[in-house]
């Protein structure tokens, strides 16, 4: 294919096959690998993410476009020039606690590029669950809901055992030793008491983005 580049081969289908275009994952590219797949996907698509980024990887890329937008705390460069809403609801991404917040919002802006309404309510682990009480409106209200824990990941299912929503459950690797770099909350999550919580590999906010819009895309 003529849009080929020599380390690379960008799939420009994606988006036909599965609603997205393909997302590139930063660690491991050289600057010149990097900037040559952005330049490319940003030709062909209004909405491109960068995931993983890091501060001198954006430098190299940032000049591609007027309208790349970098969030350093979720660690994503982006592009987002259609801002068409194609969820049926809103995606509630629900954080146990503040240094959970670059997984929780990876996942919301993930979500908000991919075509989503995102609610956020950060910071209201079961450490405070009235925290998480007052907000019981709001989850009941949305149509998916990612809930994002490190320590011992009982948010989520808290959260599923007070609503009747799909929960995407993402652990974190915050916590002290014994949390393992996020392996007891994902196997906490994955004994989750509540049942129909659906849980995703460690700090992988990315993936629980995805897997909640095509949630919010089914049709009733």
């Amino acid at each position: 294919m003529p849009d080929n580049i020599p380390h690379s081969n960008p799939d420009f289908e994606r988006e036909k096959r599965c609603g997205f275009s393909e997302v590139i994952y930063c660690p491991g590219k050289t600057d010149e690998q990097l900037r040559a797949i952005f330049k490319k996907l940003i030709e062909h698509h209004d909405n491109v993410i960068a995931s993983r980024i890091s501060p001198s990887q954006y430098e190299i890329i940032k000049d591609l476009h007027t309208e790349i937008i970098h969030n350093e705390i979720a660690r994503i460069a982006y592009v987002h020039r259609d801002k068409s809403i194609n969820g049926k609801g809103d995606v509630l991404v629900v954080s146990a606690g503040t240094s959970d917040m670059p997984v929780a919002e990876e996942a919301a802006i993930t979500a908000e590029v991919m075509g989503n309404k995102v609610e956020r309510i950060y910071d209201v682990g079961i450490a405070g669950l009235h925290r998480l009480m007052e907000h019981t409106g709001k989850l009941n209200q949305a149509e998916v809901i990612i809930a994002v824990a490190g320590m011992e990941g009982a948010l989520p299912s808290i959260v599923a055992g007070l609503i009747d929503r799909p929960v995407i459950a993402v652990p974190t690797s915050v916590g002290y030793g014994t949390s393992f770099s996020g392996l007891s909350a994902l196997l906490g999550m994955l004994n989750a008491c509540a049942s129909g919580v659906t849980v995703v590999n460690i700090d992988n906010g990315f993936g629980a983005a995805y897997a909640a819009t095509r949630i919010n895309r089914m049709k009733s």
